[in-house]
């Protein structure tokens, strides 16, 4: 069997750590629950990001549905800073003390990929990233990693299922494994060519036998203008400098008057390969480097107990808003009582912690991944 949760524990909240369990059991017994308000933040990023996306608010809304509490949220997809809250929730601690540990879990995971795949659409200064990493972790949570991939910028998916889920069509070009079974690059990207619906561009891999320059000519030449992109997966072995190959390339595909044809390279992208790359790359696909983002490391925490200030050390005590001027993306954290002056810029600032839940119902409108995404990409011109 695959070792996956069952929907329905999780959403009972019992897949938690048991010291919640027996916090629950005790303040029940001793009539000693109290409201509460706490609140979800995060001291600092992996690899000294200083901002990071907001993702899972989906799932953690689906998670605390039907709870009788109060819950506030920055919208998913916002880009927030270290010491911002995203999430307050307000009620009697026994009602969602068991759902700490998911809740976590499901903004933690989906936030750090979304955060490494805005950070790879910046570095390739707007140019499209494709999501290759599904095979990197296990498939249970494929659609959570191809949707807060996407949503963080990413341009497509390859997973078909995970595509399906999120409205869009997946994306993929040929595999090295086609190419060894028939024996010929070329001959593998004409049977692409037969075979495969129209409307799926034709991206030809030239890396798997030969020259890169050599085949790239072979093929755009025999293929004329069905050919949309050449892929580069060239291993590391063979690298040398990559920058220099991709400019070999391109400038043999312009000679010949390939210049429509697109350049598309994939094989451990990270940021700063992507960065390197884009002056002469069309299109880069991701694997490892967002499937295995990083979490950001959200905890949560008690800051009023029966209305009064009331925290653990190293936390700052008391319900807080966090207000951001959507003129120059400065941002504020301020007690909940207080509103902040007109910013420096002249503009005027706004809250950016949303109502979410208010007695078990849903009152925020949930936007589509589309939405999330295009929201993402707004705030990416201001860092």
């Amino acid at each position: 069997m695959f070792h996956l949760s069952n929907p329905g524990d999780i959403k009972e909240g019992k897949i938690t750590d048991v010291y919640f369990e027996r916090t629950v059991k005790i303040i029940k017994e001793k009539n000693i629950d109290k409201e509460v308000v706490v609140e979800i933040i995060a001291k600092k990023f992996p690899f000294n990001y200083d901002w990071a996306v907001l993702a899972g608010v989906d799932e953690a809304t689906y998670l605390l549905e039907d709870l009788n509490i109060k819950a506030w949220s920055m919208p998913e997809g916002t880009i927030f800073h270290p010491f911002e809250p995203v999430m307050v929730i307000e009620g009697s601690y026994s009602e969602f003390a068991k759902y700490e540990t998911p809740l976590l879990g499901l903004l933690c995971q989906a936030s750090g990929i979304a955060t490494r795949s805005a950070r790879c659409k910046k570095a390739a200064s707007g140019k499209p990233i494709y999501h290759f990493g599904a095979r990197r972790m296990h498939p249970g949570i494929a659609p959570m990693i191809g949707r807060a991939s996407f949503i963080g910028g990413c341009d497509g998916i390859a997973v078909s299922k995970t595509a399906e889920e999120l409205g869009e069509e997946p994306v993929g070009t040929i595999p090295h494994a086609l190419i060894l079974l028939v024996g010929d690059t070329l001959k593998a990207t004409q049977l692409f060519d037969e075979v495969i619906e129209p409307k799926v561009k034709r991206v030809a891999l030239i890396d798997t036998l030969g020259d890169e320059k050599v085949v790239a000519i072979k093929v755009a030449e025999s293929m004329g203008k069905n050919l949309s992109a050449i892929r580069l997966d060239t291993p590391r072995s063979r690298r040398g400098n990559f920058l220099e190959i991709l400019k070999e390339v391109r400038w043999e595909l312009d000679l010949r008057g390939f210049k429509e044809v697109k350049i598309f390279v994939s094989g451990g992208m990270n940021e700063e390969e992507i960065r390197f790359l884009s002056p002469l790359a069309d299109a880069f696909g991701v694997g490892t480097w967002i499937s295995n983002s990083p979490v950001i490391d959200f905890s949560l925490d008690i800051v009023e107990v029966e209305k009064k200030p009331f925290a653990k050390k190293g936390k700052y005590s008391g319900k807080k808003w966090v207000w951001r001027c959507p003129s120059c993306f400065s941002t504020q954290v301020l007690p909940a009582k207080e509103s902040p002056k007109e910013c420096s810029c002249g503009g005027k600032f706004s809250p950016l912690l949303k109502p979410l839940i208010k007695e078990g119902k849903i009152i925020m409108e949930l936007p589509s991944p589309q939405n999330i995404r295009k929201y993402v990409l707004e705030q990416l011109v201001n860092e």
